[in-house]
């Protein structure tokens, strides 16, 4: 039987385990306009709302917005398949469920059609407007965690503020318009793995829209809501074998599925500026502060994957579930969170940190979610001063050492030099690619090696307990390789 392709008349003609929308997609009004339409936002905060249409709030569909040149593709594929696309999720004894989410009810590709997008963004029907732009989209000074305005996206910015370049400027100008108009502001909600999210993006908000007037920045920061949240479902990046995998085994053609793990969380502060779906009928916690939860993930999912990442490619790993399987990978996990992570973190009641910690091996070790170690060390220069360095800082803080985070740190330098301990290629993306590799080939603890890099490692670059550390590290990985640095760290680091 040949496979179907997916698009709204193909839906009552998938097999019956095929859980699919059954509202009225032509009912539904775009209340959400979301910038960064990738497989995480799909896995997550819309299949949240697909089940919230399902239970009749129709006015608060999905209105994607894409706004890199590569975001076309993703235009194209939801375009040819009205929009609906399939969600896989992967449990670990191997079985699987599928469903076809319906909440994205339009999508716009911003580079062809700013103008659409600014009219969405002030329509009184959008009510949120959602963040996925990745640790690198928030216009901060990684080395100060300021707002930076000699970000080549603010000088575009305010070059044109009319014809918006990035997601902030389109906030801004859209901000600045429903002021003018009357129009009740909307909030901006961010779901990215950034500490303190929501403020983060009000402070590159208020900081761009201070660049053009002061009057408007100060109405934003009085009357928009920025909402903090933590969000979290291992979402890896869609394979030619997921899409093989879903046609031939539940009969469905889909351009562009979605599979992540089973589990799934999302803690958000209940603080909106025109009102909000009830997210908690769809298992959101509703919260009023977020900020234990978010420093729980952050800080022990986020920055565990870190370790993970660097390490693990340089032992010649290549699978995150193979990498959590290494009995030295796991010692060292298992004292990353004990002895420098969970020191650092606010008690929540009722959580158990080292049970967390327990279950997120379990979900590590999951062999058919596939995640790779290359997607965790992707934009390492900007998940590296979000998730390790804040734990050495707070540790160094306290007169202690965090051995493990600064490992990871030399280790990350030795990954960016392209090989691992056994010489095989190993590599991922990164915006500051270049300049790293230059540095890690000069190496050392000196201004002009790697600990050097402006806008990464601030003042963490000058002390001396971490420079020293950083630099016996990088000599043990390069004489004697991963394993034996990691054996060192868990000596130097015991109890």
């Amino acid at each position: 039987m040949p496979a179907t392709v997916l698009d709204t008349a193909a839906l009552d003609h998938l097999d019956e385990h095929i859980r699919i929308p059954r509202y009225d997609r032509n009912a539904v009004t775009p209340g959400i306009v979301h910038f960064g339409v990738g497989g995480f936002h799909r896995a997550h905060q819309a299949a949240v709302v697909d089940d919230l249409l399902a239970a009749g709030e129709t006015s608060w569909g999905i209105c994607g917005v894409g706004l890199l040149p590569t975001d076309a593709a993703m235009r194209d594929a939801l375009r040819a398949q009205d929009h609906l696309y399939s969600l896989m999720k992967r449990e670990a004894d191997g079985s699987e469920t599928v469903r076809v989410i319906g909440a994205i009810v339009d999508y716009i590709f911003a580079p062809e059609e700013p103008e659409r997008v600014l009219a969405r963004l002030t329509d009184p029907a959008t009510r949120i407007v959602s963040l996925t732009i990745t640790e690198g989209g928030y216009l901060q000074n990684h080395a100060t965690g300021l707002f930076d305005p000699n970000s080549p996206t603010v000088r575009a910015d305010l070059a044109d503020p009319e014809h918006p370049r990035g997601a902030f400027g389109y906030i801004v100008e859209a901000l600045r318009i429903r002021r003018s108009h009357g129009i009740p502001p909307f909030t901006v909600m961010s779901c990215d793995n950034i500490r303190s999210n929501g403020e983060i993006s009000r402070q590159a908000t208020v900081g761009l829209a201070r660049l053009r007037s002061a009057e408007l920045a100060d109405w934003i920061n009085s009357n928009v809501m920025f909402p903090n949240s933590m969000v979290d479902r291992i979402t890896p990046a869609t394979t030619a074998d997921d899409r093989t995998l879903i046609c031939d085994r539940h009969g469905l053609r889909d351009a562009w599925p979605v599979a992540s793990e089973d589990f799934f969380q999302w803690v958000l502060e209940d603080h909106f500026s025109d009102g909000r779906p009830p997210f908690e009928k769809a298992g959101v916690e509703l919260v009023h502060d977020v900020v234990p939860f978010e420093l729980m993930k952050l800080r022990m999912l986020n920055a565990s994957h870190q370790v993970l990442a660097y390490l693990g490619l340089l032992m010649g790993h290549r699978l995150v579930h193979e990498a959590a399987g290494d009995e030295l990978l796991l010692r060292l996990l298992r004292q990353f969170w004990r002895s420098e992570a969970i020191p650092t973190l606010q008690q929540i009641p009722g959580v158990d940190f080292s049970d967390y910690g327990e279950s997120l091996l379990k979900r590590y070790a999951n062999p058919y979610v596939r995640d790779t170690l290359e997607r965790l060390a992707t934009d390492a220069s900007n998940r590296i001063p979000t998730f390790v360095l804040p734990i050495v800082q707070d540790r160094l803080a306290a007169g202690a050492r965090a051995p493990i985070s600064t490992l990871t740190v030399a280790a990350w330098e030795r990954f960016v030099l392209g090989v691992d301990d056994e010489g095989a290629p190993i590599a991922a993306p990164d915006e500051r690619g270049d300049s790293l590799r230059q540095r890690a080939a000069i190496g050392g603890d000196g201004t002009d090696g790697f600990l050097g890099e402006p806008g990464v490692f601030g003042t963490l670059a000058t002390a001396s307990v971490f420079a020293s550390e950083f630099a016996h590290f990088e000599s043990t990985l390069r004489k004697a390789g991963a394993r034996a640095a990691i054996t060192r760290a868990l000596d130097s680091g015991a109890e």
